[in-house]
């Protein structure tokens, strides 16, 4: 194809973006905040240890007050209050001879050949679980925290390194997916060398190791784990399961559209004890199905195939929380980055919907429509809903079915039927995403913070439009948090200190949930702000309380209308309208900056005697 051509190409693959998202041009926030006046005037603070990078894991402790970091070479202990002060720090390298063995391996001494810790999880009321990649020699280890907030203690337990074979990966570049629940760690991880055999694996506990079946591309197909979540399912613990977010090459594809990424959730029960004649030490409840992100189009939809993180809400109901996933497109014309909302009973409902089939190689996928053998292939072994006590009873048919039809035929669409944001064209990808659940004067909304690949974090409003489920986002702010715009890596929140902690490969950093004092020193510019943290106070814009009295909030997250809230207040007539008048022949400077980034001017010039007329 010559230049004409591929020209061509890229100009139709552009309008048909266009023709589908619409006015696709990127939201510009009401707030933008350099790393400078962050630092100086908002609260910003960093850590960093020198000649250390790749700061990965983050766990937040509430009850000792700390931020665990995990980094090269390194474990540390930040205080949550201020990260920039009481810092301990371990030293966890990789062992000489492991370091060697790497390089003579052909790896990069300097740059692969060391222990980058990538998994932290709080193990009981004493210890960590941390994990790292050991030099292409995974390597887990407990680590003493103590439970005193006065001395906070760092020390690293020699005695108990464990082998991190499926727990961590090996190479540095692979992300760590796990969750620890009680004592048994469930990650989605690289269980080899060369990263070819990736699985799905339970360690440590009391029960038996178990893994998905090595090597069968329908039970997973070079994926990518992005998130894993216990989501109990009823009061009975028998019933709980364990939810995998990945990406992977789609293997019900039609072979003529290549290779083709698709998102994933997959389940497994926590009870699940593998078969006893087939599939031994190997899941048996394990299904999954595609989670689907995407703009419906006359043209076909677009789709946000690329899951980079997802982030579980828990509201008043914990069987059922909300799924916030950020998604990016695999399309190399245009950079394009949303954000869905899934609901637990939605991924359910797809998980009890037909299995995809597929006869031969040359068939297409299809519903299967023959019998499904009960116990149903996915359910738990539970006396909610059978009489079986493990999963090593379930009959031989129910082993076979369940090896040969991992996938579901039902896809999972988020709320609403497409994205609740979306950034396309906007010079940024979507890397990492967490929410906070926020009381207002007008109802209860939830604020996404979004960690971009150049270093920026931007923070969305869900707010109701019309009878959506969904509602749509709303651009707040947007901070640069990092100075070397190095993408983000790691996001957690504190909503009890108000603090957002957010690592990258170059630093840790710590930012308040909220800068109020920055909409503005007016009424209506603090309501204009539509931020459910701010109200107008009757003489500053300042931190919400929802316990405050009555008269002093002065807030209006769904609609960002002053008109009457700020109606007594004397600032309003010089914030919305400024007249300036001037003599025939002469000149004057007319200057005004909103101070919202979304807001537009309009001079209107008027001459004695003449209506007003828009410049």
């Amino acid at each position: 194809m010559g230049w004409a051509g591929a020209a061509a190409m890229i100009l139709g693959l552009a309008l048909l973006w266009a023709a589908v998202l619409g006015d696709a041009s990127p939201s510009p926030p009401r707030l933008r905040l350099s790393f400078q006046e962050l630092q100086a005037r908002h609260g910003l603070r960093t850590f960093r240890l020198e000649r250390t990078c790749c700061y990965e894991a983050l766990l937040v402790d509430e009850e000792r007050g700390r931020l665990f970091v995990g980094a090269e070479n390194h474990v540390a202990s930040l205080s949550l209050d201020n990260i920039s002060k009481r810092a301990k720090k371990l030293a966890w390298p990789a062992p000489v001879e492991w370091r060697e063995e790497c390089n003579w391996a052909g790896k990069d001494i300097g740059t692969e050949c060391m222990n980058f810790v990538k998994l932290l999880h709080a193990y009981n009321r004493t210890h960590l679980l941390a994990c790292g990649t050991g030099a292409f020699h995974p390597t887990c280890a407990f680590v003493e925290v103590g439970h005193r907030l006065e001395e906070p203690i760092l020390r690293l337990d020699l005695r108990s390194l464990e082998d991190g074979k499926g727990k961590s990966p090996y190479d540095p570049r692979h992300r760590a997916a796990s969750v620890l629940v009680g004592e048994e760690l469930y990650s989605g991880v690289a269980a080899d060398l060369m990263g070819r055999d990736f699985t799905i694996f339970r360690s440590l506990g009391q029960r038996p190791s178990l893994r998905t079946e090595p090597h069968d591309s329908r039970w997973l197909n070079e994926p990518k784990f992005v998130k894993v979540f216990w989501i109990p399912e009823s009061e009975n613990p028998d019933d709980d399961k364990v939810y995998f977010f990945f990406r992977e090459s789609a293997v019900e594809a039609a072979p003529a559209l290549g290779r083709l990424s698709v998102s994933r959730v997959g389940q497994i029960c926590r009870n699940d004890v593998g078969g006893q004649r087939s599939l031994v030490n190997k899941w048996t409840t394990f299904l999954k199905a595609r989670l689907v992100c995407s703009v419906p189009g006359v043209e076909g939809d677009t789709h946000f195939d690329q899951l980079q993180d997802v982030f579980l809400l828990s509201l008043r109901d914990r069987w059922s929380p909300l799924l916030y996933a950020a998604f990016s497109t695999s399309s190399t014309v245009l950079r394009g980055s949303a954000v869905c909302v899934y609901s637990m009973n939605d991924v359910r409902r797809a998980f009890l919907g037909p299995f995809a089939h597929k006869e031969g190689p040359l068939h297409q996928w299809v519903s299967y429509q023959g019998r499904v053998p009960y116990p149903r292939p996915g359910m738990c072994p539970s006396k909610t809903f059978g009489t079986f006590s493990s999963t090593k009873d379930f009959p031989d048919d129910v082993i076979q079915f369940a090896r040969n039809h991992p996938l579901m035929y039902n896809s999972v669409l988020p709320l609403g039927g497409r994205p609740l944001f979306l950034q396309v064209g906007a010079g940024y990808t979507f890397t990492r995403i967490t929410a906070d659940h926020v009381a207002a004067a007008d109802g209860h909304y939830d604020v996404l913070f979004i960690g971009t690949d150049v270093g920026t974090v931007l923070k969305v409003i869900s707010v109701p439009k019309g009878s959506q489920p969904n509602g749509e986002g709303l651009l707040l702010e947007e901070l640069h948090v990092f100075e070397d715009s190095a993408a983000i890596t790691s996001m957690q929140i504190s909503s009890k200190r108000h603090q957002l902690y957010v690592a990258s490969r170059s630093a840790v950093a710590q930012i308040p949930l909220h800068r109020c004092a920055a909409h503005g020193r007016a009424c209506a510019e603090c309501c204009l702000a539509r931020d459910p943290y701010c109200a107008w106070d009757g003489a500053a814009c300042t931190r919400f309380q929802p316990s405050a009295k009555r008269r002093f909030r002065r807030q209006d997250v769904k609609n960002g209308d002053p008109s009457t809230l700020c109606s007594g207040d004397s600032s309003r007539p010089t914030l919305l309208e400024r007249k300036v008048f001037g003599v025939e022949g002469g000149s004057a400077f007319l200057e005004c900056e909103p101070r919202s980034l979304q807001a537009r001017v309009e001079w209107t010039f008027q001459r004695a005697g003449e209506a007003a007329r828009t410049q």
